[in-house]
């Protein structure tokens, strides 16, 4: 399955300048790590966001959010936002989000990615 370039190129142009970023084509998609773990990543037309675990009935309730469920298992800490939910800049992973820890998101880089 192909990734959307289009919003891949989106998330670098958010991330010029993030501390250990890289990029590796995973699941037929492709993730961004910031010192080698997962941050954010592009899967089909979807954006994929790991956040807080304790964020994410607050994150569900967003308009185009899913659990990330790739398996048929759920996994905690992990959304998925759809085309609708990514259609500004202001919906895509803030800086400080992947640059401080990516695996915590705060409520206001969670506004940056849902646009909240």
């Amino acid at each position: 399955m192909a990734y959307d370039e289009a919003l891949a190129q989106r998330i670098r142009a958010a991330l010029p300048n993030v501390p250990g970023l890289t990029e590796t084509k995973m699941f037929g998609g492709i993730g961004f790590l910031v010192h080698g773990n997962m941050a954010c990543g592009v899967n089909g037309e979807n954006l994929i966001v790991r956040i807080r675990p304790d964020a994410t009935d607050a994150a569900l309730a967003e308009p185009a959010v899913r659990v990330f469920d790739m398996t048929g298992r759920p996994m905690k800490g992990w959304i998925v936002v759809e085309p609708a939910g990514v259609q500004s800049a202001d919906n895509l992973p803030a800086p400080d989000h992947c640059s401080r820890h990516p695996h915590r998101t705060t409520s206001r880089s969670r506004r940056s990615i849902l646009g909240t």
